[in-house]
């Protein structure tokens, strides 16, 4: 699965530092802590690691 948006890439690279524990988990906010919780570290590595260029801001 890619990211739709720029947004939803960064909400996902934080909540892999946070799953990876290089960051807290209780600095993170909206998005980013649903998906600590939901999704798995190869999930969130799929997400992160789309490429941001042609990505909207926002999904509509």
């Amino acid at each position: 699965m890619k990211a739709t948006s720029k947004a939803q890439q960064k909400a996902a690279g934080a909540a892999l530092s946070a799953k990876r524990g290089d960051t807290k988990v209780k600095d993170l906010q909206g998005a980013s802590q649903d998906m600590y919780k939901s999704m798995s570290e190869s999930e969130l590595e799929e997400l992160a690691s789309t490429k941001r260029k042609g990505l909207p801001t926002k999904k509509d």
